[in-house]
């Protein structure tokens, strides 16, 4: 019997058998791999996972669900961790991490940025998340779901949508569809700002109100002169620029 589901931490359950074996077949999990699994909920995908790997290590919020997992599973087969992923030391389990799991629709976009900010210590990342939330991870310039989000990720990551999950694969059913995304960090070689800091700034401000021109989005960060010397037009707004047009303005601003 499930527990009841509780609304402060957006839990809906994924119970369909397919689509957790779907899930576990986009992971392909193998013996001798660091991998974690954000929100393990019930334990239903754990079990699948579990035995496939030697060990993992599960990070759940909730006390009951966490106590639960602990009593379930060996503690030398899956080291359950109560905490909040948001506030996780990731560190302390090595790397590199293969990360899991079925995120919570109410921190989704919160969570995604903590795996951008460890995204180092990653292997790759399959998540499942509202639709919506995944549309925009992968979304191009100038298209409405383009964002912040977009371009902070896809400045670390590969990624691309698995499939789709119906609402009637859930207990209880969101009222959304969800997906399943795979992510995978472009490694060193991939294109960096040399302030990442004041690359995350930029972005944040020419989002900040989308429908300003970078011209007045970026006015508190004094960067006309930038915008002119990267030979990107300040009369564009900052949904139209592509990740690498974002990189050139930081470089141009140092």
């Amino acid at each position: 019997m499930l527990p009841r589901p509780k609304k402060r931490f957006g839990q809906h359950f994924l119970t369909d058998r397919h689509y957790l074996e779907r899930i576990v077949a986009a992971i392909d999990p193998k013996p001798g791999e660091r991998l974690v699994e954000i929100g393990p909920g019930t334990g239903l995908l754990t079990d699948l996972i579990a035995a496939r790997v030697e060990r993992m290590d599960v990070i759940e919020i909730d006390r009951e669900l966490a106590a639960a997992l602990a009593r379930r599973f060996p503690p030398d087969h899956v080291r359950v961790h109560e905490a909040d992923a948001l506030e996780f030391d990731f560190s302390a389990l090595g790397a590199p991490l293969r990360v899991a799991g079925n995120l919570p629709y109410n921190v989704s976009t919160p969570l995604l940025f903590r795996i951008a900010s460890i995204a180092e210590r990653i292997e790759d990342c399959v998540f499942m998340l509202q639709k919506e939330v995944a549309e925009r991870m992968v979304a191009a310039p100038s298209t409405a779901a383009y964002g912040r989000l977009s371009v902070m990720l896809q400045y670390r990551f590969a990624m691309a949508i698995a499939f789709r999950v119906p609402p009637g694969a859930f207990t209880p059913p969101p009222k959304v569809d969800s997906a399943v995304i795979r992510m995978e960090p472009l490694g060193e070689k991939r294109l960096r700002a040399r302030d990442e800091n004041l690359f995350e700034r930029i972005v944040q401000a020419a989002f900040g109100q989308r429908r300003k021109t970078l011209r007045n989005a970026l006015r508190a960060v004094d960067l006309e002169a930038a915008l002119q010397h990267a030979g990107i037009d300040p009369s564009r707004r900052g949904e139209t620029l592509s990740v690498a047009e974002f990189v050139r303005l930081a470089d141009a601003s140092r």
